[in-house]
């Protein structure tokens, strides 16, 4: 339980969540207006990570960060890459449409 009441957290955070709503929402839109290449999984996850804020759950940030993260246990023989992707593709190896 947070030692704020929801008035007190509205009043001490709203703004910079106000902020980053709108960085979201321009994101997205220059996303919109960008040539359209092949889909990528980040922003599947992205998209589902938006479901998720506004569904009903009790517990956003976990789902997401599970959502975002690599379940993968077993280490890799070689690193793949030089820099992280920030998302996980949960959906490799399905069909493509």
């Amino acid at each position: 339980m947070s030692p704020l009441c929801a008035r007190e957290l509205v009043d001490e955070f709203f703004i910079e969540n106000r902020t980053r709503l709108l960085e979201i929402a321009a994101f997205l839109d220059r996303l919109d207006r960008a040539d359209s290449g092949s889909p990528d999984f980040r922003m599947r996850a992205f998209t589902d990570a938006v479901k998720i804020l506004a569904g009903p759950s009790k517990n956003r940030v976990n789902e997401i960060q599970m959502l975002l993260s690599d379940p993968v246990t077993k280490p890799l023989e070689e690193l793949d890459r030089k820099s992280a992707l920030g998302a996980y593709d949960h959906w490799r190896g399905e069909a493509k449409s």
